[in-house]
């Protein structure tokens, strides 16, 4: 297998990663964080033959690093990138926000395989992504469990078979809940999801449907199908992470329990599989139930269909906007049911351009930040 560079190494997804990764052996040669904070310094201490990078220190950080470990430890956006373009290198991707689309681009670039959880490199960058991976010969594949998934359920398929995917959505810690019922929940309400343990964002976006609305829009890129032929589905218990269902009437589901370790691993080591969960995966007894979304209670997916059908910049200002709101709903400035009405007076009043460079959608996706604040401020 290919040495291992882990962008986001202190979050939940690099975390995760580095334990595949020492597990199954894999020479770590890279690893970066945000910050150059105790986190990323005990990630160094145990990995001492990698690259470090903090992308966003504060200087005086940067420099008790540099005494640290010396010319091991860059920072700065830049040396994101030059990271994520090590040469012969399997780069995992979980960086979160807009800050992971240039490493994405130059993982690919260079040839690299770029197993992706930076959702927003898709979903800002979808075709720049695609030209990415095309001209410079990289491989992409998804670590989403849901996008991991529908891979896995596609493999050997050939795609006019398809009728349509269906991505799995636990329902996050509000199913259930009418848009009345919503409309004084808390942060904590919202952080308190009952399968998956994720960050801060991500966990909201779960809440509000925008992450299957961001997952939507990636499988699009992904898969190579409209969004006509993507569906989303509730399914509480997590056990199925996503199906295909064909033009014969036959349905492929991928099963398992909800550990992302798993996807993680299969896109290191695709086309093989390792050695796993010792405990076979436990049927007898088991409940699947499935529900349409109730898109009037959580208005935030529609949204997204329609972001991702105007395509140019539209998604990447979706993602943008939701990022602004979700900071300003966790810190009470706005209400839950706000986001998604940020989001769409965001899209109502900004002006979509085609993705041609990412100049394009780096100043689309400010733009969309600014709207969003003077949006709420006026609140």
């Amino acid at each position: 297998m290919n040495p291992l560079v882990v962008l986001g190494a202190t979050g939940s997804i690099g975390r995760q990663t580095l334990d595949v990764a020492n597990r199954l052996g894999i020479e770590v040669v890279g690893i970066a964080g945000r910050s150059a904070g105790e986190a990323l310094g005990e990630l160094a201490d145990a990995h001492p033959n990698a690259r470090v990078v903090a992308a966003d220190p504060e200087a005086q950080a940067a420099d008790n690093f540099r005494k640290r470990f010396g010319d091991r430890f860059a920072s700065g956006p830049e040396a994101l990138v030059e990271l994520g373009s090590f040469e012969g290198a399997t780069v995992v991707n979980g960086v979160v926000g807009a800050a992971g689309l240039r490493a994405s681009l130059a993982a690919l670039s260079a040839g690299n395989r770029l197993a992706l959880a930076n959702k927003e490199s898709l979903v800002a960058a979808g075709p720049l992504i695609l030209q990415a991976s095309a001209e410079g010969g990289g491989e992409l594949l998804p670590v989403d469990s849901e996008h991991s998934a529908l891979f896995q359920c596609l493999l050997g398929e050939d795609p006019d078979d398809v009728l349509r995917l269906v991505l799995t959505a636990s329902g996050g810690p509000f199913r259930g809940r009418s848009r009345k019922d919503l409309a004084n929940v808390t942060a904590a309400d919202a952080l308190a999801h009952p399968t998956w343990n994720m960050g801060p964002r991500i966990t909201v976006d779960s809440a509000t449907l925008v992450n299957k609305g961001l997952e939507v829009i990636e499988a699009h890129f992904l898969f190579g199908m409209t969004y006509d032929k993507i569906d989303v589905v509730v399914h509480p218990q997590s056990v199925v992470h996503s199906l295909v269902e064909f033009v014969d009437g036959s349905l492929k589901a991928h099963v398992g329990e909800p550990d992302m370790r798993v996807p993680i691993q299969y896109a290191l080591t695709y086309p093989r599989r390792a050695v796993g969960s010792p405990d076979p995966f436990a049927m007898a007894g088991l409940t699947l139930e499935f529900a349409e979304p109730d898109r009037a209670a959580f208005p935030a997916l529609d949204l997204a269909y329609a972001a991702g059908r105007e395509g140019g910049t539209a998604p990447a200002m979706f993602n943008a906007a939701d990022e602004i709101a979700v900071e300003a709903f966790l810190g009470g400035r706005i209400g839950f049911l706000d986001i998604p009405a940020v989001i769409e007076s965001v899209l109502d009043r900004t002006e979509v351009a085609p993705v041609v460079d990412v100049d394009g959608v780096v100043a689309a996706d400010e733009e969309a930040r600014k709207a969003a604040r003077e949006i709420i401020g006026s609140r």
